[in-house]
């Protein structure tokens, strides 16, 4: 698979300078956790899942979380199970039906472009979203061989005491069925929101993440549920940057676990819950100067009409404030998260002058662009990151903006 493989190898062309790599789901977790991307969240309630997954990943979704916990009533979890189970084996039936003789049914591996011999595009990276520990080991167990077909799991309300035990039930699965099994905390509990228990829940945290850090593919943000513990609700018109009270939680989460000194985590953004026009209060967020050209003015009016502005915004200040990848409950997301992921010509060219060889030595540098000042020690984080995210997004051409992406995006 890979991000804008959904789109045409000429159309790709004509977009990137650089394109963006082609990964599987056996790929390495330095790369799967850029590479997430919008990570689209489904009940596993749902009767087509598996032809929703594959609609879905043929729009240009690379990962999904089949959920289990709070998208479905109580009631519902025992019949969702099951149709998670036989929802995997469709998708694993399809795939060895249309991988090509090599072997690739056998292997689960994927074509090039992410495809299944060239009967179609294959399913993303599937994560189950569970409610207990207990759930992880009997849906593995359940699963028999389509267990192929999944990347990990979502736990809910990590802390480390309640993270333990999910942790110790992923290991355990992952031993009885001879695959790598990920895990992705979602950092949501009211401990954590609390200023007098903060501290201690985050350093509890970190422990428990470092001890499996190598099945830590990312830590999820649960603003949600950060605003529900103070009767909070953001509107469209705001990002959740504008809530002091949960952009004090980011603002700590990416203090303790999102360092650049390789004891840090990717950790994703939050949901953005709005995906149809509302009353306004403010002016809309979305510049005019970027759509100037053709009808770039109508897809600026359609992303206003359906509360995306907003959403464009908190994603720009998601990766100002250290996250990447974002959390979404809506397919109308997923391309402007994807779009502003992508790596512009002027970052990758800072980048790669940062970090080249003759500058070893530190010092200070003009950018090609002459618009900045590249200083080599202090950026030299920034650039690894940017150019881990141009492997996973690719890099635009120069003359190629947002603009160009987002509309790429949306054509299929």
């Amino acid at each position: 698979m890979r991000h804008f493989g959904h789109i045409s190898p000429t159309a790709r062309e004509g977009l990137f300078h650089r394109e963006p790599r082609v990964f599987t789901a056996d790929s390495s977790a330095r790369m799967l956790s850029v590479a997430l991307g919008a990570t689209l969240y489904s009940p596993a309630t749902r009767p087509s899942l598996a032809d929703d997954v594959l609609k879905q990943a043929a729009r240009g979704v690379v990962s999904m979380v089949l959920c289990l916990e709070d998208s479905i009533d109580d009631a519902e979890v025992i019949g969702a199970e099951t149709n998670l189970i036989r929802q995997f084996a469709d998708l694993a039936a399809r795939e060895a039906a249309t991988a090509p003789a090599s072997g690739a049914a056998e292997s689960g591996e994927r074509g090039s472009d992410g495809e299944i011999g060239a009967a179609g595009v294959g399913a993303p990276l599937l994560f189950i979203r569970v409610r207990e520990p207990g759930q992880i080991t009997d849906l593995v167990r359940r699963l028999g061989d389509s267990v192929r077909m999944l990347s990990g799991f979502v736990l809910p309300k990590f802390t480390e005491e309640r993270g333990r035990h999910f942790l110790e039930a992923l290991a355990e699965a992952e031993a009885a069925c001879g695959r790598r099994l990920f895990a992705m905390p979602v950092l949501e509990s009211p401990e954590l929101l609390h200023l007098e228990t903060r501290g201690e829940i985050l350093r509890g945290i970190a422990r428990s993440v470092d001890k499996y850090r190598d099945r830590v593919l990312a830590l999820r943000l649960g603003v949600t549920d950060f605003c529900s513990a103070y009767g909070l609700r953001r509107a469209p018109d705001m990002t959740a940057y504008d809530v002091h009270i949960v952009a004090s939680v980011i603002a700590d989460v990416v203090n303790v676990l999102g360092r650049a000194d390789g004891s840090g985590f990717t950790i994703t953004g939050p949901v953005w819950e709005y995906f149809r026009r509302q009353e306004r209060m403010f002016k809309p967020q979305l510049r005019r100067s970027p759509f100037l050209e053709g009808r770039a003015e109508e897809l600026r009016t359609a992303l206003i009409e359906h509360d995306l502005d907003g959403l464009l915004r908190e994603i720009e200040l998601d990766r100002a404030n250290g996250l990447l990848g974002k959390t979404c409950i809506h397919p109308s997301h997923v391309a402007p998260v994807h779009a502003l992921s992508v790596v512009s010509h002027e970052e990758y060219t800072d980048a790669q002058d940062i970090l080249s060889p003759e500058r070893g030595g530190g010092g200070v540098l003009r950018s090609a662009y002459t618009n900045k000042m590249n200083e080599v020690k202090p950026h030299r984080a920034w650039a690894e990151r940017t150019l881990l995210r141009a492997e996973a997004f690719g890099v635009a051409r120069e003359d190629v903006g947002f603009v160009d992406l987002l509309a790429a995006g949306l054509t299929n």
